[in-house]
């Protein structure tokens, strides 16, 4: 069976993660990506490190499966090639600043007046509109104005989520408007102009901690060992020293953690801990029982108690340790990818979809497939042309 995507033409004018994020999971399911790089340098995201085979680890994860061309938009010939190349696909993304964008005319709203069946998909920091639209907006600073970094950390310090939340959430938003609006022009034939704000992608997911601080008036203590509003739900130190993740999150699941992890049934009728919202109120007095119930029991039998009792437990795993994970190995969700400088190995996509073959499973260099993507694709658009007339 063919992949869900296929036939679908994604042209992007993308650098760093958020918009090349998008394009890459449109290719894992089949989607043809041209990815339009600066002549030379190509995207800068290639040159952060040489981590996998020799090429960026953030470029390799988030363009495998990419076809890419080099065009200079303030040359006139590149130009030229350029909006032929969108005239032909289906799919626009791009992630320029909204000045920078506006000024070449490839806002989606821009496009769309002389492509109205384009689906264009524009992704920026803050969006368009506003006091904040020009401003830089790379991860780390959307992290911040969008509440995960005071959500983040220890009652001391406020810290960054460990891996690019801000991007990665926009692009999920970016990928996911861009299916819906596939869908819906099957039905119209109607184009669609897309705007992914990353700020307001954070703020969505940060939602429920703002909510209650609304509600409330308060905003939420950081605690980093801990759920701020679910209790008892943490990383706990075992008597090993090792940390070990447990998670109780209806009064059942505390019933079962309290008779067969505490072994003190009679901690359900406590008042103090009769439902969460005890529980967090006396969250200190909860954490000292169990902290010294951990301290206090071997680890293989701490671990035997969490099965009987059916609590959800984890272990914090850092990058190598996952890698090598013995459900992701059990699992075979590893893949090898050619690079520009060599080969590496990647998880394969986590959409695990029926009848569907493997992505592609190569990086590109800059500029690899120039000469048949122009020609490819300017045939498509006089075919659509031609059709429309």
């Amino acid at each position: 069976m063919k992949a869900p995507l296929e036939g679908v033409i994604v042209v992007a004018l993308e650098v760093a993660v958020a918009a090349p994020f998008a394009t890459r999971q449109l290719a894992d399911l089949g989607a043809r990506v041209l990815k339009v790089e600066r002549p030379g340098e190509g995207d800068f995201a290639r040159h952060y490190d040489s981590a996998m085979g020799g090429t960026s680890a953030f470029f390799v994860w988030a363009n495998r499966g990419k076809q890419s061309i080099e065009l200079d938009l303030k040359d006139p010939g590149d130009r030229g090639a350029f909006d032929r190349l969108v005239a032909g696909a289906d799919v626009f993304v791009q992630n320029l600043s909204p000045a920078a964008a506006r000024r070449a005319g490839i806002l989606a709203d821009q496009l769309r007046e002389r492509l109205p069946g384009l689906i264009a998909c524009d992704v920026s920091g803050y969006g368009l509109g506003g006091p904040r639209t020009d401003d830089k907006a790379y991860d780390l600073a959307v992290q911040a104005e969008g509440g995960a970094v005071a959500l983040t950390g220890t009652a001391e310090q406020a810290c960054k989520v460990g891996f690019s939340v801000a991007d990665i959430s926009a692009a999920m938003y970016a990928f996911s408007s861009i299916l819906a609006a596939l869908y819906r022009r099957q039905a119209t034939g109607a184009g669609a102009s897309i705007e992914v704000s990353m700020l307001e992608c954070v703020a969505e997911w940060t939602a429920a901690p703002t909510y209650a601080a609304v509600g409330t008036g308060l905003v939420p203590p950081r605690s980093g060992h801990r759920h701020t509003m679910i209790a008892p739900y943490g990383m706990y130190p075992m008597s090993n020293g090792e940390l070990v993740m447990v998670a109780v999150q209806s009064n059942r699941d505390w019933a079962d953690f309290a008779a067969h992890v505490l072994q003190d049934p009679d901690l359900v009728a406590d008042p103090r801990f009769a439902d969460n919202s005890d529980r967090i109120a006396n969250i200190d007095e909860l954490e000292a029982i169990l902290d010294e119930v951990f301290a206090s029991v071997p680890p293989e039998e701490l671990m035997a108690r969490l099965r009987a009792g059916r609590v959800a437990h984890s272990f914090v795993r850092d990058p190598l340790a996952l890698w090598r994970h013995d459900q992701l190995i059990a699992r075979d969700r590893f893949m090898e990818v050619a690079t520009p400088t060599g080969k590496a190995e990647m998880y394969k996509p986590p959409f695990n979809l029926s009848d569907t073959a493997a992505p592609t499973a190569a990086v590109p260099a800059v500029g690899e497939h120039d000469a048949d993507l122009i020609s490819e694709l300017e045939s498509r658009a006089e075919r659509r042309q031609a059709s429309e007339l």
